[in-house]
């Protein structure tokens, strides 16, 4: 069995070294930059009124209207924000600076902002290129938009895409979150691992077995509550120790740009463990580029592709500008980073985070709000990639019902091999299958920009943001 687990990481490392390589950074950061430019940028111009027009929408007066089959803006944008909230945002930022170091941050901060445009635009493409099936119910994402938006002698990449992303689901949206689940409750709780598999598994199957109405419904309690917690947290953690702030700036800023060599190595080494770290910890975080948010956003009741695609904007700002940097600052300022032995000091990245916190906050309270978060923002996440999942599947197979149930029943088993696996491992290959379901989807993203840029300008023409 070992001799199996170390040949899988080992072909695993391959695959992942092209998949997360110089190329693969180029097109996914390029990608972003190229619509930025395009669409004049969007998240800097418009920032004030797509604030205004998403989050701002929340305090007026609430949606009744009968929404049929699909589910309203609001659900949409929490299903799609339970799935990019996960584990990444607290494990996988604190990994990314202890491998990359402080300077991870910036990077990362730096693919969020242009990646604000980039999920813009695969949200406005997938509301533009989405269908409705028989029960009324729309279906959208990256292989309809390849299908129907560049053209059918195109379908091999939609095809290619739907495999990758249906394959993606057990990793990053399920075996990555049930581990971090499983970790969290054995310290809360003292559950063994495979008691938290199947009592993941059951909540998994009674949810999303209800379809995209039922999730839609547990995600927009589930997220709001669970982001505002961890943002409270982290602003207490903050101000308690406000005076190291601009130090901590200080050590990212420098951190981003050192090309010093590590250990006798490649001059300028430093400075590339932060970029891919920073790029890879942020898109597995916020998802921009890899085509799995739009299948939620596809689902919404809203007709105009723009209003819920500004949803996007704000999706990555709260989930990497706020969330994320929430993360970076309690592992910065607590000091953690100078343990000896780094990150092999401690049980897992979720571990050196409730280190970090339990540092600054007192007593064992920061531990206990990192263990509540991982808890819930896996769970979130793990329902909204069942759903992800189901339209790839979908898609594959025409919408065949009984393939589309099937799946969500070995989904949901799967829950139970990710609480019990290997952390590391299970990291690495959901890091894998990210990063190969984006490369179809930013193609097409490349080849649409026309659709987005005229789509775009003839949306702020018409003064449509109120």
């Amino acid at each position: 069995m070992e001799n199996f687990i170390a040949k899988v990481s080992e072909i695993n490392g391959v695959i992942n070294g092209f998949a997360w390589g110089p190329l693969m950074l180029l097109l996914l950061v390029g990608t972003g930059v190229y619509l930025t430019v395009r669409v004049k940028w969007l998240q800097v111009t418009h920032f004030g009124r797509i604030l205004k027009n998403t989050i701002g929408t929340l305090f007026g007066k609430k949606d009744a209207k009968d929404h049929g089959a699909n589910i309203p803006a609001f659900h949409a944008v929490t299903t799609a924000l339970a799935g990019t909230v996960g584990t990444g945002n607290i494990a996988g930022v604190t990994g990314a600076i202890f491998t990359g170091g402080a300077g991870a941050v910036f990077w990362m901060w730096v693919a969020a902002f242009f990646g604000m445009v980039t999920k813009y635009a695969e949200i406005l493409l997938a509301m533009k290129y989405r269908v409705k099936d028989k029960d009324g119910r729309y279906h959208g994402g990256p292989m309809y938009y390849i299908e129907n938006g560049i053209g059918k002698s195109w379908k091999w990449l939609a095809v290619v895409f739907a495999l990758l992303g249906g394959l993606a689901t057990f990793g990053i949206g399920n075996i990555a979150q049930s581990n971090e689940i499983a970790g969290a409750m054995n310290d809360l709780f003292h559950i063994p691992a495979l008691a938290s598999g199947i009592i993941i598994a059951v909540i998994a199957a009674l949810v999303t077995l209800g379809g995209i109405k039922r999730i839609g419904a547990v995600t927009s309690l589930l997220v709001p509550f669970m982001s505002v917690f961890y943002i409270i947290a982290g602003i207490i953690l903050i101000i308690m120790r406000i005076g190291d702030i601009p130090a901590a700036f200080g050590q990212i800023f420098a951190g981003a740009f050192s090309l010093k060599s590590v250990g006798g190595g490649i001059f300028g080494y430093t400075i590339m463990m932060a970029m891919r770290q920073g790029f890879a910890r942020g898109v597995f975080s916020n998802e921009a580029g890899l085509g799995s948010a739009p299948i939620a956003h596809a689902a919404s009741s809203t007709e105009e592709p723009c209003e819920q695609a500004i949803w996007g904007v704000f999706e990555v700002f709260i989930d990497t500008i706020v969330i994320c940097s929430i993360t970076a600052m309690a592992v910065i300022l607590s000091g953690v980073l100078n343990t000896d032995g780094g990150l092999d000091a401690f049980a897992s990245k979720g571990a050196a985070a409730a280190a970090a916190f339990n540092t600054i906050l007192p007593g064992t309270f920061g531990g206990l709000i990192i263990e509540l978060s991982l808890l819930f923002f896996a769970l979130s996440t793990i329902l909204s990639w069942a759903y992800y999942g189901e339209n790839c599947w979908g898609y594959l197979t025409n919408n065949n019902k009984a393939v589309v149930t099937i799946y969500k029943i070995i989904f949901s088993l799967v829950c139970i091999v990710g609480a019990v696996g290997s952390g590391t491992l299970m990291w690495d290959i959901a890091d894998t299958l990210n990063g190969l379901m984006a490369i179809p989807n930013l193609i097409a993203l490349l080849m649409l920009s026309g659709v987005v840029t005229s789509v775009t300008k003839e949306y702020f023409s018409k003064n449509m943001l109120k």
